[in-house]
């Protein structure tokens, strides 16, 4: 099988669906990349593996269980910084808003997470 980082998205859901990949293994793969060539790319602002594998483990969990689960449920996301969330820094990419934790999920964020989708991280942009 091709490396879970070089697959699409709908490549990476097929997979999930079928149980041939875990979402826990998949966003540990994203993880391990993110880590491995990020001090040299600067793409990304925050990461919590923590978090990341929590919601990675509950799909998994739910899958497990027989409940019915989108399309995407499982597929790691990264969100731009843009879009706040209450469980990573939201800066958009200024000084002035450093360390700032939203009260809500853009909405965007909110129906991402609500199918499924694993937010690994938020991405790095300019003010």
């Amino acid at each position: 099988m091709t490396e879970l980082i070089h697959l699409t998205a709908a490549e990476l859901a097929a997979e999930l669906a079928s149980g041939a990949v875990s979402a826990v293994d998949a966003a540990q793969a994203h993880l391990d990349r993110i880590a491995a060539v990020d001090g040299e790319l600067n793409a990304f602002l925050h990461t919590d593996a923590e978090v990341s594998l929590a919601a990675a483990r509950a799909i998994d969990e739910r899958r497990a269980a027989g409940e019915r689960l989108g399309e995407l449920a499982g597929v790691p996301l990264a969100i731009k910084d843009v879009l706040v969330t209450t469980d990573m820094p939201s800066t958009s990419g200024s000084k002035i808003l450093e360390g700032f934790i939203s009260p809500y999920d853009a909405t965007v964020v909110a129906r991402a997470r609500a199918a499924g989708l694993v937010a690994i991280g938020k991405t790095n942009m300019d003010e």
